[in-house]
């Protein structure tokens, strides 16, 4: 259902069946976010003025689509924290994946 890039690859769809016997709903269950510590970084980025998280992560990955990664190693609920201010060091890390973390905080 959803490729390799995902962030919700390996995540479970599960099923709603509704009580009145209507069409069963698929729906994703809950990503669990990996624990920063216990991700490897692959190097660090110093956010400048007009940075933005996509071409940041297009810049680290070549994929400006995993910007989601970058968010889950750097501990924010707001990923529009992690650019808005100048001198910000963000973690560019490894997946999780790559890592083994399975550890959700």
């Amino acid at each position: 259902m959803f490729t390799p890039a995902s962030r919700y690859h390996g995540v479970e769809v599960a099923r709603y069946e509704p009580p009145d016997g209507g069409d069963p709903i698929p729906y994703v269950r809950r990503r669990l976010l990996p624990d920063p510590a216990a991700l490897a970084p692959a190097g660090f980025h110093t956010v400048a003025e007009g940075d933005r998280l996509d071409r940041i992560a297009a810049a680290a990955f070549g994929d400006p689509e995993l910007f989601w990664r970058i968010a889950d190693a750097n501990p924010v609920l707001d990923p529009a924290e992690l650019t808005d201010r100048s001198g910000r060091r963000l973690l560019i890390a490894l997946s999780a994946a790559a890592t083994g973390s399975t550890r959700a905080f």
